[in-house]
């Protein structure tokens, strides 16, 4: 019995002794963690920008320290030099590496990890929540890319736009078209189509260097005695007074509903024609409504002395105007 417990506890020792002698063992001996995705990350295709960590069995001199590849796809890589890695595939590059090294190892072990990625940057303008530059990271469809800038603004626009450089292919949409300089494809699609997957064939491949933008979207404006006066994003194009009058929450405490009219600004101009609408006779139904066009201002004006109100409501409409001239294209 005291034999068997000396022989236990010897195998005890032995075992806690290897175990300290593996943690002592530097880490260069170990290849980095491969990231989860490893088979999406092994097709990458590298490029000016991109940033890379080599890890070589034996060839302490290669370091931990990351290499980036220059302007030329190029990276300097101690013992074997000048490595040519733009355009390569992740694993056409390890196999490339391991291909160098072999004049120097014998059956080189070589491992190579992305730590920053910066050769397919995309372009989301307009409203987005984040707009900006962002990577592509490999592969990503339109839906993909779209989530990166964390979904798009309340007030976006219907249509997205797309604009895609002529040397990586046309774009793959029935609304494809040159630009007139010949240099790029560009195409739109419906927001909605595509995020509803109701048009899965237009959730289409992004490359890199395309520009993807939603132009946010035409509105109405109503203002005076309405409960919220503001701009009203056009979804689609089925906007009346009542329905304008509706968003704005309805009347005000001291309405004059007969006397309202619609302010509309002739493009490009500030220039402006009003027309009459009687909202009071509109929810009786004694007359039609009135369809309303992108950037008409609804003018609901208050109860009260006729020359007070006039001046009022010219302060407001000349406010509108204002805003609708120089903060919209």
């Amino acid at each position: 019995m005291i034999r068997n417990t000396i022989v236990i506890a010897d195998l005890f020792i032995a075992l806690l002794g290897c175990t300290w002698l593996s943690a002592q063992q530097p880490s260069a001996q170990a290849p980095p963690k491969q990231p989860e995705n490893a088979a999406e990350v092994a097709q990458y295709i590298l490029g000016p920008g991109d940033q890379v960590k080599i890890w070589v069995l034996g060839a302490e001199e290669v370091g931990d320290k990351p290499f980036r590849i220059d302007p030329s796809g190029n990276l300097d890589v101690p013992l074997i030099g000048t490595v040519h890695a733009g355009g390569l595939t992740v694993d056409r590059f390890k196999a490339e590496l391991v291909q160098r090294f072999s004049g120097q190892l014998l059956r080189p072990q070589v491992s190579v990890e992305i730590v920053d990625y910066g050769s397919q940057p995309v372009s989301l303008m307009g409203a987005f929540n984040h707009p900006g530059v962002h990577q592509l990271q490999g592969r990503k469809t339109l839906v993909e890319v779209v989530s990166l800038a964390d979904g798009l603004r309340q007030d976006a626009g219907p249509r997205l736009n797309i604009s895609r450089k002529i040397e990586y292919g046309t774009i793959p949409l029935l609304t494809a078209k040159p630009d007139p300089t010949g240099k790029f494809s560009v195409a739109d699609v419906s927001i909605k189509d595509v995020l509803d997957g109701t048009h899965p064939a237009e959730n289409i491949l992004i490359s890199p260097y395309d520009v993807i933008t939603v132009p946010p979207a035409e509105a109405v404006f109503v203002i005076g005695e309405v409960q919220k006066p503001g701009e009203i994003a056009l979804k689609n194009d089925n906007m009346s007074v009542l329905r304008a009058l509706s968003s704005a929450g309805g009347f005000g405490p001291t309405p004059a509903p007969q006397n309202s009219k619609i302010v509309r600004i002739a493009p490009g101009t500030s220039e402006r024609n009003e027309i009459p609408v009687d909202l009071r006779k509109i929810l009786a139904g004694q007359a039609e409504d009135v369809a309303m066009r992108p950037n008409d201002i609804l003018v609901v004006p208050p109860n009260g002395p006729k020359k007070v109100v006039a001046r009022l409501m010219e302060a407001a409409i000349q406010t509108a105007t204002g805003v609708l001239i120089w903060s919209r294209p």
